[in-house]
């Protein structure tokens, strides 16, 4: 955009950010947001910069590390068109259960990397009798066996489930909005973007922690990418999860091309100057998007959280890798008390 001669140019967005979220601690605004989505290559290194600043000065130098296992995979009724869970398409993953056990003994392998939080994910609507059922016995069975938090994530909730997963000891309930609001229905038909909010202030009127994040690259405008940032910053989430579109075979964004790197570390410090004080978790697709480097340069851009460690259907980096780079950058692992 080319300033009119007769109209004041427009102050510089990294100038603005700099007073309004670094010194302050507000978050950019919709417009703002959109600017930084929108500022040229030559900017992309200043913008990370600061982002990392304003990171060091509202969130400081830990890192959460989390790992997360799937109780139940696949076979989900819903459509979500990123994901090959959705038992409505052709994609290869097919429903099964884990064991009581089988939880435990993943909860053990994810604390010995280091990581200080389990999350157990359901591919499901939302958690039925039976799932409520295996996820008490679950809980209990972790919290009696593992020193970590146990965070959770099955979908849609009732405000009773909300509740009796707070009693059982879920600090921690994630539930992505995944998308703008404008542009959700082109996501997923099955049930509603208000639907997710309506969960999200559920979960917080529950008194569990909100993890509440998006999924980018998933052909979505540059504009609806800062509507999602400012959505996410006015819901107030205690965490926000980062994916990036990884094109899953056999689901509708299959086709979708992977998303440019240079445009995932845009992202990052966007969300990050989005939301000062928040937990700002590197989730799926930051391997095949960014690669190491870019790895790096987000953890040099905002991110403070890392998931260690294969996701639900895809693989990730080796949880050694991750935890030799932190140590690199002398970027501490948040200890366990610290999370509490």
């Amino acid at each position: 955009m080319i300033d009119h001669p007769l109209r004041p140019a427009r102050p510089d967005i990294v100038a603005v950010a700099r007073v309004q979220v670094l010194e302050r601690g507000e978050s950019l605004t919709e417009t703002q947001i959109l600017e930084v989505l929108q500022a040229p290559d030559d900017r992309l290194g200043e913008l990370l910069a600061l982002a990392h600043e304003v990171r060091m000065k509202w969130c400081g130098p830990g890192v959460e590390v989390e790992g997360i296992v799937s109780l139940k995979t696949g076979g989900c009724p819903e459509d979500c068109h990123f994901c090959s869970q959705s038992g409505q398409f052709s994609s290869p993953v097919r429903a099964t259960w884990l064991s009581i056990g089988d939880l435990v003994e993943a909860a053990r392998r994810t604390r010995g990397t280091g990581a200080t939080e389990f999350c157990i994910v359901a591919a499901v609507r939302g958690p039925d009798a039976r799932l409520m059922a295996q996820m008490r016995e679950a809980v209990t069975a972790i919290r009696g066996a593992v020193d970590i938090e146990v965070a959770a994530s099955l979908g849609i909730l009732s405000r009773d489930q909300a509740s009796e997963l707070a009693d059982l000891g879920v600090h921690r309930y994630n539930h992505n909005l995944e998308a703008a609001r404008s542009y959700f229905s082109l996501v997923a038909t099955t049930h509603s973007w208000q639907e997710r909010w309506d969960t999200c202030l559920l979960v917080r009127e529950s008194g569990m922690e909100l993890c509440c994040g998006g999924l980018v690259g998933m052909g979505e405008s540059v504009a609806q990418r800062a509507e999602l940032a400012a959505q996410l910053a006015e819901l107030g989430p205690h965490e926000v999860p980062l994916n990036f579109l990884n094109p899953r075979p056999g689901t509708p964004f299959g086709d979708l091309p992977v998303m440019e790197a240079k445009d995932a570390l845009r992202t990052i410090a966007a969300f990050r100057l989005a939301l000062p004080r928040t937990i700002l978790r590197y989730a799926g697709g930051r391997e095949l998007t960014l690669g190491d480097l870019g790895t790096r340069d987000g953890l040099l851009g905002g991110i403070n959280a890392i998931i260690v460690g294969n996701y639900l259907t895809t693989l990730g980096r080796d949880p050694d890798q991750d935890l030799a780079l932190l140590a690199e950058l002398k970027m501490p692992v948040k200890a366990l008390n610290a999370t509490l």
